[in-house]
Order: C-alpha cells, then sequence, then structure tokens
C-alpha cells in the first residue's frame, strides 16, 4: 500500500460520530450487568439481616432512579463517548492556556489504582494510614522548598477554593487584630484570574482593580494612589494571563505590606516559576498551587482537584484543619483546627489521589527536574511566541520579548481585514483535532486566544499547532466562509450558546432535566 506523502503538517482529522443517547435513555427495566448471588441461608441466620442495623433515619422513600444496563450496553456507550472526545491524550492540547494541559505519567496512574491506596476510607484512625500520612507530610515540606511557605494545607479542592480560604484567612487575620470592620478592601489586577474578585466578593470585600500600563504590567502608581488604612489584601497572579512576568513584584508588595495588607499569590499555573523564583522572596504572606495544573495531576473534567494552600508562619494558626504533623517518635498526626482557623473549607483534608500523583511527580523529578520543567516550558512557549507573531493577523500585545509560560495572542488585525473572529477559529481548530482557548471575560485583550505549550510538547507537536494557525489565516483572507461554517469535520456543527447566560435553561443532572421538559412526569 503506497503512503500518501503528507506536505505540510495539518492533519486531516475528523471527529467520530455516534448518536448516542445520554445513559439515562438506555434505561431498560430488569435489564442488570452483575446479578449478585443470594446469601446463603447459614450466613443469614448467623449475622442476621443488613437492614435490621440501618436506623429507620437512613432510610430512602423511594428507590434511586439509576439506569439499569447491561455489561456490554455500558462498555460501547463509554468508548463511544471516548471517541466524541478531544484532549490532552489524545491531541496536542496547548490550546488550553492558563489550564496546563500536560502529560501525566502513567505509572502514577498506577499508584492511586493500587488497592492500598483505593481501600483507604478518611475516617480510618490514624495509626492504619501512616503511609499516607507520611505522603501529605512530606508533599508539604516539598512545597515549602518550592515556595518558601511555612505550611501548607491540601485540604481546598480547587484553585477557587484555595482563593476562598486565603480571603477568608485575612479576614480572620484582620478581625483577630481589632480591624476586620476598618480594612474591607482587596486589590487585584484586571489580568488576575477572575476568581481572585470573586472570592474575596463573597467574603464582602470591596473589589479595586488595578489596570496595565502600555506595556501590560500592573501600574504601580495606581496602586500607590488606592493603598489606603482600608486596604484588607492584595492578591494578584504573577505572571498574569498575558504570560507576562511583573519583575517589580516587590515593589507591589511592599506598598502593600506599609498600609498593613497581607499579600497572598495566584500561583496555580506556576509552570514557568519552578526552582527559579518563589513567593517568599516577592513578599506574599500566602501563595497556592494548582497541583492539577503545575503538579501533574490531571483536571478530571473539574475535579478531583487540589488547590495546595501556603501561608507564612504568622498565619499559620488561621489556616483551615486538620494538618498533618510528624511526633518526635515518628508517628503522623492530625492536628486539630485552633480557635482561630478559619475552619474547614471541604470534608476531610484532601483528595489523597490527586497529592499522592503530585508527590510521585515531584519525587522522581527532583529539585533539578522541576527546574528543567520551568526552562523547557518558557522555551516552548518563546518559541511558539516568535512563530505565532509572524503568522499574517496574529500578534501579542503589550511588551515585546518578555513572555513567560504563556500568552494571550490577538486576531484583531484578521477579524479587522476579513471579518473571521476569534470564536470562527475556535470552531475551525476543531477540524484539526486540535482545540484553543480564548480568554476570560471580559475580552481586554481584543479577538483573544491564550496558548499554553508546557514542557510536555516537543518540536514537531509545536510545529504542528503552528501550522494549523498558518492555514487558518490563509483561509480567513482566501476563502473566509470556510472559517465562518466551521467546524466542517465535527460532531456539532453549530451551537446555539443563548441558554448560557439564563440559568432557568440549565440542566445539570438529569433529574433536573426532567422536571424542566417533563413536569408532569414529577
Amino acid at each position: 500500500m503506497k503512503r500518501i506523502r503528507r506536505d505540510h503538517k495539518v492533519r486531516n482529522f475528523h471527529q467520530a460520530k455516534w448518536d448516542e443517547p445520554v445513559i439515562f435513555e438506555l434505561h431498560r427495566p430488569g435489564e442488570r450487568g452483575v446479578v449478585p448471588p443470594g446469601t446463603e441461608a447459614a450466613v443469614a441466620a448467623e449475622v442476621g439481616s443488613a437492614e435490621d442495623n440501618i436506623p429507620a433515619s437512613m432510610w430512602r422513600r423511594t428507590v434511586p432512579a439509576l439506569p439499569e444496563i447491561g455489561q456490554a450496553k455500558v462498555l460501547r456507550h463509554y468508548l463511544r463517548l471516548s471517541q466524541e472526545t478531544l484532549g490532552s491524550d489524545m491531541n496536542v492540547e496547548i490550546g488550553q492556556g492558563t489550564c496546563t494541559m500536560k502529560y501525566i505519567p502513567r505509572i502514577n496512574e498506577m499508584l492511586i489504582r493500587n488497592p492500598r491506596m483505593t481501600e483507604l476510607h478518611p475516617l480510618q484512625d490514624v495509626d492504619s494510614v501512616q503511609g499516607m500520612l507520611e505522603i501529605f507530610h512530606n508533599l508539604d515540606l516539598a512545597m515549602r522548598e518550592i515556595s518558601g511557605m511555612d505550611a501548607f494545607s491540601f485540604q481546598p479542592s480547587s484553585g477557587t477554593q484555595a482563593l476562598l480560604a486565603m480571603a477568608s484567612i485575612v479576614r480572620a487575620y484582620h478581625d483577630s487584630r481589632g480591624e476586620g470592620e476598618q480594612r474591607d478592601e482587596i486589590i487585584t489586577t484586571i489580568f488576575s484570574h477572575p476568581s481572585q474578585a470573586a472570592t474575596a466578593a463573597v467574603k464582602g470585600y470591596k473589589i479595586i482593580t488595578l489596570h496595565p500600563d502600555e506595556d501590560g504590567f500592573p501600574d504601580l502608581e495606581k496602586l500607590k494612589n488606592v493603598v489606603s488604612e482600608r486596604t484588607a489584601g492584595f492578591v494578584v497572579a504573577n505572571p498574569e494571563d498575558t504570560g507576562i512576568y511583573n519583575h517589580r513584584i516587590r515593589e507591589f508588595t511592599d506598598v502593600v505590606h506599609e498600609a498593613g495588607g497581607v499579600c497572598y499569590y495566584d500561583q496555580a499555573n506556576a509552570n514557568g516559576l519552578l526552582g527559579i523564583t518563589r513567593a517568599k522572596e516577592a513578599g506574599f504572606d500566602m501563595c497556592f498551587f494548582n497541583l492539577h495544573k503545575t503538579f501533574a495531576a490531571p483536571h478530571m473534567c473539574g475535579g478531583p482537584a487540589t488547590g495546595a494552600l501556603g501561608v507564612t508562619e504568622e498565619l499559620k494558626n488561621f489556616m483551615p484543619g486538620p494538618l498533618v504533623d510528624k511526633e518526635d517518635d515518628g508517628r503522623y498526626i492530625l492536628r486539630d483546627q485552633t480557635e482561630v482557623s478559619i475552619g474547614k473549607v471541604r470534608s476531610f483534608h484532601g483528595v489523597a489521589q490527586t497529592v499522592l500523583r503530585s508527590y510521585a511527580w515531584i519525587m522522581s523529578l527532583g529539585p533539578d527536574g522541576l527546574k528543567d520543567v520551568a526552562q523547557v516550558a518558557v522555551l516552548n512557549n518563546n518559541y511558539l511566541y516568535h512563530k505565532i507573531v509572524q503568522i499574517r493577523g496574529a500578534s501579542a500585545p503589550y511588551v515585546q520579548g518578555r513572555r513567560l509560560e504563556q500568552v494571550r495572542y490577538s486576531w484583531k488585525q484578521l477579524t479587522d481585514e476579513t471579518g473571521v473572529t476569534t470564536e470562527d477559529i475556535t470552531r475551525r481548530m476543531c477540524d484539526f483535532g486540535l482545540h484553543y482557548w480564548t480568554s476570560h471575560h471580559p475580552y481586554i485583550v481584543p479577538q483573544p486566544f491564550t496558548l499554553e505549550p508546557t514542557e510536555s510538547y516537543s518540536k514537531e507537536d509545536l510545529d504542528e499547532y503552528i501550522h494549523a494557525l498558518e492555514h487558518i489565516s490563509n483561509e480567513a483572507y482566501t476563502q473566509p466562509d470556510i472559517v465562518k461554517s466551521a467546524p466542517h469535520n465535527s460532531t456539532v456543527h453549530g451551537n446555539d450558546e443563548s441558554s448560557l447566560d439564563d440559568p432557568k435553561q440549565w440542566c445539570i443532572t438529569w433529574r433536573a432535566y426532567l422536571k424542566k421538559t417533563q413536569p408532569e412526569l414529577q
């Protein structure tokens, strides 16, 4: 069979398409995947009925409405769904800018599936889980070295929950000093993650947002103008979502500290910083890392994740508990919350599987390997940056030549000249088995797209992505309708997004769908 020569790197891709119903629609009453054997009479006579040991208050009034499906049908269903999905195991996933979609070592996935891990329960006596507590403790120590902080909690189950915990610590700290009512403002920046402002607002703070100077850096003079005796804290990402690293960050934290505020650092994405710079030297009192970004644990469709929260000694007593401590005799314990603790931010003390994955990743790399991760991520990003700004219609606003682990680019010129928008290009990229992200709203950078190559991808991978963007740019200038009518090779050829801003049309669960579409059945 003659092999067809590929003259360019744009793949001839077509998404698999199955007319696959949701699993509840596959339900057939009485159909079973497994039929367990009945209890032997001798066993039942000895132990009695399990139902007799369950309090009446714990019994359901109705049987749960779970789908009844045979094994083969379940297998086909999920394999078909997997064929209709793109992700970091299927394609070059550098287009999920700010989310750090990198390769997850499969040996670490094997670790978390070990029965000694899967059979653990968070309510076990601490003496029966000393190994897992040791891993929590050792990861805490590693995170201290990476950040310069003095203690870590792995209880927050996301970056946003870690931000909420830090805003809660800011409030608890000022309350303990009798300044809680006075200090009612949190300062952030427009290019930091929206969750920073949102979580501070949830805690009742007024949000002051700094906009960038002409080069894209947060404006230090504007910060000096807004700090006051009302300043509770300053929260920022560095680099921000533009990929621009603020080399004057210590001046910002010094200004806030002089006003009596607390500085906390969004390091959800620290992919370009490992082994190079730390939160402590930048003057921060708290920081968090997303283990499901920088430290090679999967996002898992939004969870379970971990926002590893670190604080200085001064704020340690305000942390959520319990924390893992090591006794002088080498035994590990769960130290209870202090009286001034913000309390638990989720059940128990963290997602053990995510902690194990990240611990294994750090231990396999060591300090030199972690620094290599950052250096290769920055190298990959700057190669991508150099190539993309040469594509017709593309640009990277603000200071040139100063980017770290990602870049927020713009198609403004291409849109002005062809009418093709960044949303059009999002859909056209699907036709090549690729994905890219635009940016958080509002679109401060016009017609944005944000890319982050991480350390996982080779030059050939990056070139494939670059060629796809070049190909689409050429289409926009020569045959724009091809781009505007995309996707052509996907399972969906157009999305009606009008319902996204209307909660009345949201159906998060099958039960919610039935209530809204078939109320007579309820």
